[in-house]
């Protein structure tokens, strides 16, 4: 029931938050906390560090915005589309590289994401170095004008709800236990009988998905698709966004999102922009010498060593 209270608080927030915030601003963050929720699902939960999740981003957001210019979709349709093109991408990528653990996984996921961006980079429909630009938000359902940022705004929470639902109910279900059981002892999950590498390419393919469609619903709120959210630098800041959260934990990714997202809007455009790299540098170095747990992690073993 707490929980369910805490749960009920923060929704309250989102939902008068665009009244005191920039909510293009509370948009974006929304979206990198899907993001990082896509990514947590398989470091969190299943055990498994893809370097390569910045390709399931950039192929739902250009998939959204170039159906958007060019076929006259709704935007729902046209993000519902985007988040299949990065499912299915995932699902192959999945096959490909679930069979391989640790550092190895890793360096797979990495080199089909280089695979990835260099395609988006050569290929004429994505506009190369110049991205996607102009992309029309269009109106929801055909009703309602998403130019409004409010309007926008909103949709985007429901798409983040949605996609945060889906992973919560996830990771409670059989199948999360599951996943679970192979992060913690894969060997005694296989003796067990169960096909260890059909459940994590299920996994991987489900937070691929929720990853496109972070990157889908970032298009239309921004209205550009562009390489740096294919750019491997993207893989690297949705995992130092869940290390700072929390891995394994439900709130961490959101958490660790608002930190680097607000990080990076406040400091770039003063003195300290050129050095942003290094402050996101030290600060990761800090969570993982000084907060193993990262930041909800560490509440939540507070709360349990005093109220639990």
């Amino acid at each position: 029931m707490k929980i369910n209270k805490f749960y009920l608080a923060l929704l309250l927030l989102a939902l008068v938050a665009p009244f005191f915030l920039y909510p293009v601003f509370l948009a974006k963050l929304l979206c990198f906390a899907l993001f990082a929720c896509a990514f947590n699902l398989m470091l969190g939960y299943v055990g498994l560090l893809s370097f390569g999740h910045a390709a399931f981003l950039g192929t739902g957001g250009y998939v959204t915005g170039w159906l958007m210019m060019n076929s006259g979709l709704t935007p729902e349709l046209a993000i519902l589309l985007g988040t299949v093109a990065a499912g299915l991408l995932g699902a192959i990528f999945g096959k490909l590289s679930v069979k391989r653990e640790g550092i190895y996984f890793a360096m797979v996921t990495l080199a089909l994401s280089q695979l990835v961006f260099f395609i988006y980079l050569q290929a004429p429909f994505t506009g190369g170095e110049d991205g996607m630009q102009g992309v029309p938000r269009g109106n929801l359902f055909g009703v309602i004008d998403l130019s409004d940022n409010i309007n926008m705004y909103y949709f985007v929470l429901a798409i983040f709800l949605f996609g945060f639902w889906l992973v919560h109910r996830t990771i409670h279900s059989p199948f999360g236990q599951i996943l679970k059981g192979i992060r913690e002892n894969e060997a005694r999950a296989t003796s067990l009988g169960y096909n260890v590498n059909d459940y994590k390419w299920v996994a991987f393919t489900i937070s691929s998905a929720l990853a496109g469609l972070a990157g889908s619903t970032k298009t239309l709120v921004f209205q550009l698709a562009s390489l740096t959210d294919v750019h491997w630098h993207m893989s690297g800041e949705v995992v130092l966004m869940t290390l700072v959260g929390g891995v394994g934990t439900i709130l961490g990714p959101v958490v660790g999102a608002g930190v680097i997202v607000t990080m990076q809007n406040y400091l770039s455009g003063g003195e300290l922009g050129n050095y942003l790299h290094i402050i996101m540098g030290f600060i990761f170095v800090v969570c993982v010498l000084a907060f193993r747990s990262g930041i909800v992690g560490e509440l939540q073993k507070v709360w349990k060593r005093n109220f639990g």
